[in-house]
């Protein structure tokens, strides 16, 4: 389901895609349902190809919205962009003790944190492993490859 969820630069919150056409997407605010056109020149984010650095190896953020989902017991979190970068990282100390704390800011956690929120207000399920043959983020169909 992350792969229609996306991240519109100079915009606030998430959006749902919901058509595509050749020089805009439309898209749905998951705040307030309001659809608005998103133009080819700006800069968008499927929230399936964001990751978390860690010390080992980039965590996707599907399961570190798992590990808060199951720290928070299915709730959204309290925490959100008025915290105290202290309380930031500690929590997130929590559900990802090895992310990299040299790379990962405080401004990163508190957008992933109120994502998490926004998605559990919607009711989006995060925990839904996308194929790799499903429909891409622009809603294009996959090639055929067969002969």
């Amino acid at each position: 389901m992350l792969k229609k969820i996306l991240s519109v630069s100079g915009k606030p919150g998430l959006y749902k895609l919901i058509s595509t056409s050749k020089n805009l997407n439309i898209v749905e605010s998951l705040l307030d349902g309001k659809r608005v056109p998103v133009y080819l020149t700006e800069k968008v984010v499927a929230l399936s190809d964001v990751s978390i650095y860690t010390t080992e190896e980039d965590v996707p953020l599907r399961e570190v919205f798992q590990k808060i989902k199951e720290k928070e017991n299915g709730e959204k979190t309290a925490l959100g962009s008025k915290s105290s970068n202290g309380e930031v990282f500690r929590y997130f100390g929590e559900v990802l003790p090895n992310y990299d704390t040299e790379k990962v800011y405080a401004s990163d956690i508190k957008k992933i944190l109120s994502w998490y929120n926004i998605l559990i207000n919607s009711k989006i399920d995060f925990e839904k492993v996308e194929e790799a043959n499903a429909e891409g983020p622009a809603g294009n169909e996959p090639e055929n490859n067969e002969k």
